[in-house]
């Protein structure tokens, strides 16, 4: 995507504070939806299958995630650049989308006949046994669908078609919602995967009904020679994002392996119950930076001090938003577990006020990692964040899950964000010269002593001292965060 050559500063800069909130405020408007969804789903879930049905449903999504993450070979985020290509005539662009579409129809094969060929050994793994065969060759249509309307939502990304993305990612979101929960409740733990694919075809086809309206042209008989050079270019970008993709949600996927066979299936769904929440509650922002940041940090990546500038603004916008995020998932986890869950979740709340601090440690270092990529280094990208941090993340969930249980997972999310953390500055640092600003630091600081104020007092024996002083931080923390985020908004710089 070509960047506006803009100064970054300046009140209508594409850099300015005013814009990076407003550009954030609507991806996370369209991704708040989408968690809501994702929350009542679980909630269903959880109330009609229990803590088994979770962790089987998790393990489900899990294996559905890695495939399509692998047999999409990546093409999403490299179908977004070329389409949003401010360069591109409007013939190009539509050799593009034709070109996109076709890859996404054999990726979304390439999809479903893995799931159907290897449905026997994929359920042996992921169970134990085979009995859940005929599941993972339904699954594989879900896969299929979730492919090709990725592509196609991917598409509507770089038209810019905001208004059509976020109708269409409502309507198909309850649509899915809507059929799904009468699965859960007619069959069982049996209707889990249907109602996935129930999911995955309400979005594919709004999606698809979107695309017609955004962009029209009639289909011609051509050859498929006259596309394999944007195959290749699609591809070349694609590959390198997939290759880390793919090893983060196959991480995702062991460590759900490693908790069922080490423990058990109702240890998964705890886990994932926890992990589902929590994240949510963060997704909103990562969601935002990663639709709305990426594109204008390429536009000014072959500039360290302004690639800096970006970055630094960046981050204090995710304290801002962030801190008050997680102080109230601290405060308020017993109340979403019996909202969002269900009493038999409860054993969960230490956990969800572990991962909190480690979400916290995440956003932190979250818009330094996608320095490398911007910079067009693909190798050093790939090496630390595909290679390096994932292969950190499962090694110490397995290690703390061994020694401390259930728990040792928090444990476990606290400590390897924090070592992302180090290692992106350091990297970043030595490649690129960057480093925090001082309002950074200082709003790094006070985040965290924010957050981690009302996670140590959780701790106190008392209840309602413990609530007392949490609810205080927390509402603390809120009012920083929406002064913050007014001041800067009006700013002209």
């Amino acid at each position: 995507m070509k960047a506006s050559e803009e100064s970054i500063s300046g009140n209508s800069g594409l850099n300015s504070y005013r814009n990076i909130i407003k550009g954030s405020s609507f991806f996370g408007g369209v991704q708040l939806f989408n968690i809501l969804i994702t929350l009542i789903r679980g909630k269903f879930v959880a109330i009609i299958l229990g803590p088994e049905g979770m962790g089987i449903s998790a393990l489900f999504n899990s294996a559905s995630n890695t495939i399509q993450r692998f047999a999409s070979l990546g093409l999403n985020q490299s179908i977004i650049r070329e389409v949003s290509d401010e360069s591109s005539t409007a013939f190009q662009k539509e050799q593009v989308v034709r070109s996109s579409l076709r890859l996404a129809n054999l990726t979304a094969l390439l999809g479903f006949i893995i799931c159907v060929a290897f449905s026997v050994p994929l359920s042996r793994l992921t169970f134990g046994d085979s009995s859940y065969f005929w599941q993972f060759m339904l699954l594989g249509a879900g896969v299929g669908l979730g492919i090709s309307g990725s592509a196609k939502l991917a598409i509507l990304q770089g038209l810019h078609e905001v208004k059509r993305i976020s109708k269409s990612s409502i309507v198909g979101g309850l649509t899915g919602l809507c059929i799904g929960i009468p699965l859960y409740y007619l069959f069982g733990d049996k209707g889990i995967v249907p109602s996935i694919v129930a999911v995955f075809l309400a979005l594919y086809i709004f999606y698809s009904l979107s695309l017609r309206k955004s962009f029209s042209f009639e289909k011609k008989g051509e050859s498929w020679k006259k596309y394999l050079p944007i195959f290749k270019t699609l591809l070349s970008l694609g590959l390198v994002l997939m290759s880390g993709d793919v090893i983060a949600t196959l991480v995702t996927y062991l460590i759900n392996l490693f908790v069922r066979i080490l423990g058990n299936v109702e240890d998964v769904g705890l886990y994932q119950a926890a992990h589902s929440v929590t994240y949510q509650f963060a997704g909103m922002i990562f969601s935002a930076l990663a639709m709305d940041y990426f594109p204008r940090l390429s536009g000014v990546s072959s500039d360290n001090k302004k690639l800096s500038m970006v970055v630094n603004r960046q981050s204090e916008i995710v304290a801002w938003l962030i801190t008050p995020a997680m102080s109230l998932l601290i405060l308020s986890a017993p109340l979403l577990i019996r909202l969002l869950l269900s009493e038999n979740f409860h054993s969960i709340i230490p956990l969800m006020r572990w991962m909190g601090i480690g979400m916290l440690l995440r956003a932190f270092s979250f818009p330094m990692a996608y320095i490398t990529f911007a910079k067009g280094n693909k190798r050093v990208y790939f090496i630390m964040e595909g290679l390096v941090a994932n292969c950190m993340t499962l090694v110490l969930s397995c290690l703390f899950y061994h020694w401390f249980g259930l728990i040792g997972l928090g444990y476990a999310i606290v400590a390897d964000n924090a070592f992302c953390f180090v290692l992106y500055f350091i990297v970043n640092n030595r490649l690129y010269g960057y480093n925090f600003s001082r309002e950074v630091t200082v709003n790094f600081l006070i985040g965290a002593l924010m957050t981690g104020g009302c996670f140590v007092f959780s701790f106190f024996t008392s209840s309602a001292l413990s609530y007392s002083l949490m609810g205080v931080s927390a509402a603390v923390a809120l009012i920083w965060g929406i002064r913050a985020l007014k001041s800067h908004f009006t700013e002209n710089h």
